[in-house]
């Protein structure tokens, strides 16, 4: 489904992601770990279009998407929903609206201009808010929601542009372990129950065994590992993180330096 070949990003003189190749035949749920500044986010970045690599090739279903150009590039970006740290949610707008955002691509100017949204998609975005346990929430601001929930409304939103592939850039960065949980259950339930490919940049050992079919550890923009979670032994935590990351095999948990911690209802409503 998904082949990387020998791709590159540089920036100046520095290689932030350094000829890394690997591929992935079918829809499973892959954590990138690796410390801060190891190229996890800028490989996800280049997957999904948001920056271009230097060279190499990103192959999917027989197409290299770093050649895509205008309206090719925008589609593929809606194939390949990408989910931020910070959530990158309008604060100001209620949650169903900042959903229906996942589509903005698909409508005309004046459709935009005028907030215009159709019956369909109104009660689709409600359906998916409503599976992410958050239906509640639709009329809501979104600052107005935890940290976990905001997540999950940007789980939505992924989820609303019906994409190939999701991409989550340290999804569990920001939130507590309770929030945390919630969101990486929520996701490895899409991975399981739509079939739909997962690849998350992860920054702990367990959150990886815990939830991934298989783990890629970066360091200094390569990749160092490309295994299952049961291969993470102490051996390749410390070629991932660095010989002061510790790891213990028990209670499945790491220790790393601090720079790697680094309703229907309102449906109606909206529709008259």
């Amino acid at each position: 489904m998904l082949k990387v070949i020998e791709v590159s990003r540089h920036f100046g003189q520095k290689a932030a992601v350094d000829r890394i190749s690997f591929s992935i035949d079918r829809p499973c749920f892959v954590g990138v770990i690796g410390r801060s500044g190891a190229g996890k986010s800028t490989l996800l970045r280049m997957m999904n279009r948001l920056t271009d690599a230097t060279s190499g090739q990103i192959m999917v279903e027989g197409r290299d998407i770093l050649a895509l150009k205008g309206a090719e590039a925008r589609a593929w970006q809606s194939q390949s929903a990408m989910i931020f740290q910070q959530f990158n949610l309008v604060p100001r707008m209620d949650v169903a609206s900042n959903v229906l955002h996942g589509i903005l691509n698909r409508r005309s100017t004046v459709q935009t201009l005028f907030n215009l949204w159709s019956r369909d998609d109104i009660l689709r975005a409600i359906d998916i808010l409503d599976r992410l346990g958050i239906a509640d929430q639709a009329p809501k601001r979104a600052e107005a929601l935890s940290g976990g929930q905001q997540q999950r409304v940007a789980i939505a939103r992924a989820l609303m542009q019906d994409p190939k592939i999701i991409l989550a850039d340290e999804p569990i960065a920001s939130l507590d372990p309770m929030n945390a949980q919630i969101v990486m259950d929520t996701l490895k339930r899409i991975n399981v129950e739509d079939g739909r490919m997962v690849i998350a940049n992860l920054h702990t050992l367990d959150t990886a065994r815990r939830y991934c079919d298989r783990v890629i550890g970066m360091r200094d923009g390569r990749i160092v590992f490309d295994g299952t979670p049961d291969q993470l032994s102490t051996g390749v935590a410390r070629d991932i993180y660095g010989a002061d990351a510790t790891f213990n095999e028990s209670a499945t948990s790491t220790s790393l330096p601090t720079d790697a911690t680094a309703d229907n209802a309102y449906a109606e409503a909206m529709l008259g």
